[in-house]
């Protein structure tokens, strides 16, 4: 089994490296090994984590939240995913992924 390790991608804005476009690639590869790990376990995991991986993933894979806040008598977690999304509002799809792995890694499942 691959060991996933945190990702080396903290760099001024811009394309400042010639390398940093294949440390996008490499983050998107490890993000994708984080995601098929996540759906392959069986161990418990927090709600609190579950609700960081899908926002996470979200974030990663969708960008910025584009829907509208569920009304007051929708289901709670709805609300809570909801909420948890929009807080990541503005960071970028390889920050998100970035997140994710990293947090996927300390869980050292």
């Amino acid at each position: 089994m691959t060991k996933l390790t945190a990702p080396k991608l903290f760099y001024p804005r811009g394309k400042v490296y010639p390398e940093e476009e294949n440390n996008v690639l490499e983050i998107k590869s490890l993000f994708d090994k984080a995601v098929a790990r996540i759906n392959s376990i069986d161990a418990e995991i927090s709600n609190k984590i579950l609700l960081q991986l899908h926002s996470l993933y979200n974030q990663a894979t969708k960008g910025d939240i584009d829907i509208q806040s569920p009304g007051k008598s929708s289901d709670t977690n709805e609300k809570a995913e909801f909420d948890a999304w929009a807080f990541l509002r503005g960071k970028s799809i390889e920050d998100a992924q970035s997140e994710y792995v990293v947090l996927v890694h300390e869980l050292k499942l």
